[in-house]
């Protein structure tokens, strides 16, 4: 079976931070969903484990929460 394909979310800044950027491409329903998940070692950002809700992420990072995956694009 194929993964989903990777959504492409956009965002006004250069840089966003991981908790941020879970709620925005909806793979988390909240601050405390992301938070959860984090805690719970299911995020990855470019295919690597990610355990920091403050982590920054740029332009082009894939962040996978299971199959769902979601790439950041910044504006500028």
């Amino acid at each position: 079976m194929t993964k989903p394909p990777i959504r492409d979310v956009q965002i006004a800044d250069d840089m966003i931070r991981l908790g941020q950027f879970l709620k925005l491409a909806g793979l988390a329903e909240d601050g405390s969903h992301a938070k959860e998940l984090i805690d719970g070692d299911e995020v990855t950002v470019n295919g690597r484990l990610e355990i920091r809700r403050g982590a920054q992420l740029h332009h082009g990072d894939v962040v996978a929460v299971g199959d769902e995956r979601a790439r950041l694009h910044a504006a500028h």
